[in-house]
């Protein structure tokens, strides 16, 4: 019976280890979307100014979701 509880908490550790993964792809993404912004900003400068907004928009959406992976990650770890 111990071995069983063990094997839960290790799967629970490894679970979420694989949830916090979600936090390197939202550094990724939030790493493209600005380099992306910038290469166009760079080719012309008179349109970067009416594309800021889509820029923060695109971060937003992006370090919500490492958020929300972390927020799993955290729920897997002491939650369950």
């Amino acid at each position: 019976m111990e071995q069983v509880a063990e094997l839960a908490l290790m799967g629970k550790y490894i679970g979420a280890g694989l949830a916090a993964i979600g936090l390197g792809g939202a550094g990724i993404g939030v790493g493209n979307i600005a380099g992306n912004f910038l290469a166009g900003a760079l080719r012309n400068p008179s349109a970067a100014a009416s594309q800021t907004a889509n820029l923060f928009v695109g971060i937003a959406f992006a370090e919500a979701l490492g958020i929300f992976s972390f927020l799993i990650a955290l729920l897997l770890m002491f939650a369950v």
